[in-house]
Protein backbone atom coordinates (compact mmCIF):
# COMPACT_ATOMS: atom_id res chain seq x y z
CA UNK A 1 0.00 0.00 0.00
CA UNK A 2 1.22 3.39 -0.91
CA UNK A 3 2.03 5.88 1.81
CA UNK A 4 0.28 9.16 2.68
CA UNK A 5 0.98 11.90 4.11
CA UNK A 6 -1.95 12.96 6.84
CA UNK A 7 -2.34 16.33 8.45
CA UNK A 8 -3.62 15.46 11.75
CA UNK A 9 -4.55 18.90 13.87
CA UNK A 10 -6.85 20.48 15.67
CA UNK A 11 -8.03 24.03 15.26
CA UNK A 12 -10.75 26.49 16.83
CA UNK A 13 -13.90 27.16 14.90
CA UNK A 14 -11.95 30.69 13.55
CA UNK A 15 -9.07 28.51 12.15
CA UNK A 16 -6.26 28.71 14.68
CA UNK A 17 -4.13 25.43 15.15
CA UNK A 18 -2.31 27.20 18.76
CA UNK A 19 -2.58 30.19 20.99
CA UNK A 20 -0.25 33.24 20.31
CA UNK A 21 2.23 31.55 22.62
CA UNK A 22 1.68 28.37 20.72
CA UNK A 23 0.13 26.87 23.72
CA UNK A 24 -2.48 24.31 22.82
CA UNK A 25 -4.71 23.89 26.30
CA UNK A 26 -7.67 25.11 24.81
CA UNK A 27 -7.86 22.38 22.79
CA UNK A 28 -10.62 19.81 24.93
CA UNK A 29 -14.19 19.13 24.16
CA UNK A 30 -17.07 20.81 26.17
CA UNK A 31 -18.34 18.44 28.13
CA UNK A 32 -21.30 17.28 26.22
CA UNK A 33 -21.19 13.63 24.75
CA UNK A 34 -25.32 13.73 23.66
CA UNK A 35 -24.32 14.40 20.25
CA UNK A 36 -21.34 12.08 20.07
CA UNK A 37 -21.60 9.45 17.06
CA UNK A 38 -20.85 5.78 17.42
CA UNK A 39 -17.83 6.55 15.32
CA UNK A 40 -14.60 7.25 16.69
CA UNK A 41 -11.24 8.95 15.94
CA UNK A 42 -8.68 6.45 17.47
CA UNK A 43 -5.52 8.15 17.98
CA UNK A 44 -3.73 5.46 19.33
CA UNK A 45 -4.76 3.23 16.02
CA UNK A 46 -3.98 6.21 14.15
CA UNK A 47 -0.09 6.37 15.20
CA UNK A 48 0.27 2.54 14.48
CA UNK A 49 -0.18 2.87 10.73
CA UNK A 50 2.75 5.91 11.15
CA UNK A 51 6.63 5.67 10.97
CA UNK A 52 7.38 9.26 9.95
CA UNK A 53 6.60 12.21 11.90
CA UNK A 54 6.93 15.72 10.54
CA UNK A 55 7.08 18.53 12.69
CA UNK A 56 8.48 22.60 12.80
CA UNK A 57 11.64 23.83 15.15
CA UNK A 58 8.86 25.48 17.45
CA UNK A 59 7.37 22.42 18.00
CA UNK A 60 10.37 20.47 18.89
CA UNK A 61 11.29 23.35 21.04
CA UNK A 62 8.21 22.35 22.92
CA UNK A 63 9.26 18.77 23.10
CA UNK A 64 6.24 17.50 21.08
CA UNK A 65 9.01 15.67 19.42
CA UNK A 66 8.96 13.38 23.22
CA UNK A 67 6.10 11.92 22.13
CA UNK A 68 7.68 10.14 19.24
CA UNK A 69 10.22 8.18 20.71
CA UNK A 70 9.75 5.04 18.37
CA UNK A 71 8.97 6.96 15.19
CA UNK A 72 11.46 8.65 12.92
CA UNK A 73 11.02 12.51 13.38
CA UNK A 74 11.91 15.20 10.79
CA UNK A 75 12.08 18.57 12.30
CA UNK A 76 12.21 21.91 9.66
CA UNK A 77 14.51 24.22 10.77
CA UNK A 78 16.18 27.49 9.08
CA UNK A 79 19.16 26.43 11.69
CA UNK A 80 22.60 23.70 11.01
CA UNK A 81 21.54 21.34 13.72
CA UNK A 82 23.19 17.80 13.88
CA UNK A 83 20.82 14.59 13.69
CA UNK A 84 20.41 12.59 17.25
CA UNK A 85 18.61 9.60 18.04
CA UNK A 86 15.56 9.70 16.14
CA UNK A 87 15.45 13.43 15.56
CA UNK A 88 16.82 14.61 11.43
CA UNK A 89 17.20 18.17 11.08
CA UNK A 90 16.00 19.42 7.63
CA UNK A 91 17.25 23.15 6.75
CA UNK A 92 16.56 22.83 3.04
CA UNK A 93 13.74 21.72 1.71
CA UNK A 94 11.29 19.88 4.29
CA UNK A 95 8.68 18.91 1.21
CA UNK A 96 11.42 17.20 -1.02
CA UNK A 97 12.49 15.39 1.63
CA UNK A 98 9.37 13.92 3.03
CA UNK A 99 8.47 12.92 -0.97
CA UNK A 100 11.41 10.92 -1.02
CA UNK A 101 10.72 9.39 2.04
CA UNK A 102 7.20 8.41 0.60
CA UNK A 103 8.78 6.85 -2.19
CA UNK A 104 10.42 4.41 0.11
CA UNK A 105 7.90 1.54 1.31
CA UNK A 106 6.89 2.07 4.96
CA UNK A 107 4.07 3.20 6.79
CA UNK A 108 2.20 6.65 6.57
CA UNK A 109 3.82 10.31 7.33
CA UNK A 110 2.28 12.13 10.25
CA UNK A 111 2.32 16.09 9.22
CA UNK A 112 2.33 17.04 13.21
CA UNK A 113 2.42 21.02 12.67
CA UNK A 114 3.45 23.86 13.05
CA UNK A 115 1.51 26.91 10.84
CA UNK A 116 4.56 27.68 8.79
CA UNK A 117 5.48 23.72 8.15
CA UNK A 118 1.95 22.76 7.30
CA UNK A 119 1.67 26.07 5.06
CA UNK A 120 5.05 24.67 2.68
CA UNK A 121 2.98 21.11 2.47
CA UNK A 122 -0.27 22.96 1.67
CA UNK A 123 1.48 25.09 -0.82
CA UNK A 124 3.13 22.25 -2.93
CA UNK A 125 -0.07 19.93 -2.60
CA UNK A 126 1.31 17.02 -1.29
CA UNK A 127 -1.25 16.09 1.74
CA UNK A 128 -3.22 13.12 1.01
CA UNK A 129 -5.44 12.68 4.01
CA UNK A 130 -6.39 16.01 6.03
CA UNK A 131 -7.25 14.99 9.83
CA UNK A 132 -8.86 18.05 11.14
CA UNK A 133 -10.24 18.24 14.90
CA UNK A 134 -12.45 21.22 15.41
CA UNK A 135 -12.88 22.36 18.81
CA UNK A 136 -15.90 24.46 19.98
CA UNK A 137 -13.90 27.48 20.43
CA UNK A 138 -13.58 30.86 18.63
CA UNK A 139 -9.80 31.95 19.99
CA UNK A 140 -9.89 35.14 18.65
CA UNK A 141 -6.05 35.29 17.69
CA UNK A 142 -3.18 33.15 17.82
CA UNK A 143 -1.39 31.05 14.71
CA UNK A 144 -3.71 30.57 11.81
CA UNK A 145 -3.95 27.01 10.48
CA UNK A 146 -4.10 28.45 6.63
CA UNK A 147 -1.44 31.62 5.58
CA UNK A 148 -2.55 33.31 2.44
CA UNK A 149 -2.13 32.41 -1.32
CA UNK A 150 -2.55 28.69 -1.31
CA UNK A 151 -3.99 26.85 -4.50
CA UNK A 152 -6.93 25.37 -4.79
CA UNK A 153 -7.16 21.97 -3.42
CA UNK A 154 -10.73 19.98 -3.75
CA UNK A 155 -11.57 17.44 -0.94
CA UNK A 156 -13.95 14.67 -0.21
CA UNK A 157 -15.23 14.50 2.98
CA UNK A 158 -14.24 10.18 4.35
CA UNK A 159 -14.98 9.96 7.44
CA UNK A 160 -16.38 12.18 10.71
CA UNK A 161 -17.03 11.59 14.28
CA UNK A 162 -18.18 13.69 17.29
CA UNK A 163 -16.97 13.55 20.57
CA UNK A 164 -17.86 15.76 23.22
CA UNK A 165 -18.24 18.85 20.84
CA UNK A 166 -15.52 17.83 19.22
CA UNK A 167 -15.45 17.46 15.33
CA UNK A 168 -13.39 15.51 13.73
CA UNK A 169 -13.16 15.47 10.20
CA UNK A 170 -11.41 13.26 7.73
CA UNK A 171 -10.97 14.38 3.57
CA UNK A 172 -9.20 12.98 1.00
CA UNK A 173 -8.21 14.93 -2.47
CA UNK A 174 -10.73 14.01 -4.79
Amino acid sequence: MKRKIILNLAISLDGYIASEDGGFDWIVGDGDDTLNTKNKFDFGKFLEDIDIVVMGKNCYDQKMHDDFKNKKVYIATSQQIQDKDNLHFISGDICKVIEEEKEKDGKNIYLFGGGVVVDSFIKADIIDEYIIGVIPIILGKGRPLFLENNPTIKLHLKEYAVDNGITILKYIKR
